[in-house]
Formats: structure tokens, C-alpha cells, sequence
């Protein structure tokens, strides 16, 4: 019964296979890439089920899908691209006390779990200062 449904199918199924794997694949190696590719490859396993197309308008399909979804893709996302391991976008503005005192110019103050350098004027340990901006991995501070 399995294989009759199979047989009907055609090559249709080999393009929902393929997509379905694509998919699984993004499970196993994260990137947002293969997921649109999957989804390509299920979208011409459904028309082909639907229009017999020659193996080459599948392949044409399957190409305009993919880098359609990827565009699309793109697109949507170039605003919710993951800052990882940037924790200093989060820094400016917030207050903290010199765990070093900053002499000449340079100190030390930590936040959470990391003890950051920074720059500004000479205060002593212990001061309270506000983070006013990022050179490079070193926070500028001002008195607080």
C-alpha cells in the first residue's frame, strides 16, 4: 500500500525526501541555510505531485525556490542577526564600581563574570562610573 502510494507519486517523492533531509540537517548543524533549501524541496515535491513536470523544470523549480526562500530569508532577518559574544553592546549606559582604580588614563571595573578595561579619568577603586562608550574591547567611562 505504502509503495503503490510511492509509485504514484513518481519523482515527487525524491524532492519531498530531499527536503524533509535538508530540514533534518539544519537540526543537526544550526546555520538558517538548509532550512530554505528543505522548504524549497518540499514546495517542488508538491507540485510535482500535483503537474508532471520534466525532471528539468523540477530542477529549474527547485533553484528559483531555493534562492527566492534564501532572499526572502535574508531579508526578514537582516534585522535579528544574533549579536554572540558582543556582551559590550549591552555595557553602554550601565553603572558599575572600579574594581581597579583608573590611573592614567586606564583601570579596570567588572560586570557579571568579566573584568573589563576601561578608560577615562582618574578615579579610585571602588568609584562609581557609567559607561559612555566602546574603543575597541575597552569601555569609556565617566564618573557616575
Amino acid at each position: 500500500m505504502l509503495a503503490n502510494a510511492f509509485a504514484d507519486l513518481g519523482p515527487a517523492w525524491a524532492w519531498i525526501l530531499a527536503g524533509l533531509a535538508l530540514a533534518g540537517l539544519e537540526l543537526a548543524a544550526p546555520g538558517i541555510f538548509l532550512i530554505w533549501l528543505g522548504l524549497a524541496g518540499l514546495a517542488t515535491g508538491l507540485v510535482a505531485a500535483l503537474v508532471p513536470l520534466p525532471w528539468q523544470a523540477q530542477l529549474l523549480l527547485f533553484s528559483g525556490l531555493a534562492v527566492a526562500a534564501v532572499l526572502i530569508a535574508r531579508r526578514l532577518g537582516r534585522d535579528h542577526v544574533p549579536t554572540l559574544n558582543r556582551a559590550d553592546r549591552g555595557l553602554v549606559g550601565r553603572e558599575g564600581l572600579l574594581a581597579e582604580p583608573i590611573q592614567d588614563g586606564a583601570g579596570r571595573i567588572r560586570f557579571d563574570d568579566t573584568l573589563w578595561r576601561v578608560t577615562g579619568p582618574d578615579l579610585p577603586a571602588g568609584a562609581r562610573v557609567r559607561v559612555t562608550g566602546i574603543d575597541g574591547t575597552v569601555l569609556v567611562v565617566k564618573g557616575a
